[in-house]
């Protein structure tokens, strides 16, 4: 216990002891850490998705544990939710969306007003002026490129195709955006910046999005390409990358691709590299 200084600054009496105190030295304080490792990283509590549902073909019951909900009538099944799917049981999440509602209003309207009789299924997927329109960044309302941040991004990227927009729905993700692959992508696409490749080796794992890995399927590929990864080390990387909690078997991994990009040879900088790519999309 060290003393407090005085104003004058010169050291005082050391502090009476707190009442109640616990020692950290005690059996109990040790005991107590013992406890909070054990439960580090499990759920804090229970939670229900509003669109996820298990399918089972006898009563679910016989199956896995189920327990009433908070809500009447709903109950809720006790396992994580990553449990269920290791388990090979058949999980589904269902989306709601407003968006839905809108186009089955829109086309009855439509019917009813012009007499035309609009099929989803046959909508041209190259009409220019619909890009034209999200590249004027005119999107609210339209489905996954209508945030801020993907209206904000449009402009610059200019989609003229649909592959465009899969790379503009993938760049606005936590992983592209922590790994500081936005701006370099954007900057290539307009020819401002030269396409270089992290190793000679991944460049047919990265050409298509110009050597910016955005997809956790190129996270996976470039593991097995740059580290000597095997598939099944590659899907545990990829559980890895989208579990919140998967702090650790994340670490395990890293170390894993350095050792493995050592013994192929990739020098400090490419390994780096390598490294800040994949790990990104873990974050």
């Amino acid at each position: 216990r060290t003393a407090h200084p005085r104003d004058d600054g010169h050291p005082g009496e050391a502090a009476p002891p707190t009442p109640g105190a616990v020692s950290p030295r005690s059996p109990q304080a040790r005991r107590l850490l013992e406890l909070a490792r054990a439960v580090e990283g499990l759920p804090r509590h229970v939670g229900i998705h509003v669109g996820g549902m298990l399918i089972s073909q006898g009563k679910l019951v016989e199956s896995v544990p189920v327990e009433p909900a908070a809500m009447p009538g709903r109950t809720v099944v006790q396992w994580d939710k990553e449990d269920c799917e290791r388990l090979g049981l058949v999980k589904i999440d269902l989306l709601g969306l407003g968006m839905l509602t809108m186009l089955r209003k829109a086309i009855a309207i439509v019917k009813e007003s012009r007499g035309v009789a609009i099929d989803l299924a046959h909508l041209p997927p190259d009409d220019p002026q619909v890009y034209d329109r999200m590249c004027a960044a005119d999107t609210v309302g339209v489905f996954q490129i209508e945030s801020r941040a993907q209206m904000n991004t449009l402009p610059r990227l200019r989609p003229r195709c649909f592959y465009d927009l899969v790379v503009q729905v993938a760049l606005i993700r936590p992983g592209p955006l922590q790994g500081q692959m936005v701006h370099p992508y954007l900057r290539r696409r307009a020819g401002e910046e030269p396409v270089t490749y992290p190793h000679p080796a991944l460049e047919p794992v990265l050409k298509r999005t110009l050597g910016i890995p955005l997809f956790q399927e190129q996270g996976m590929k470039v593991a097995i390409v740059a580290a000597g990864f095997t598939p099944a080390q590659a899907d545990r990387l990829r559980r890895a990358m989208g579990f919140r909690r998967a702090t650790v078997e994340m670490e395990e991994l890293r170390r894993e691709l350095e050792e493995g990009m050592t013994r192929n040879g990739y020098s400090a900088e490419q390994r780096a590299q390598v490294l800040s790519c994949v790990t990104a999309f873990s974050s």
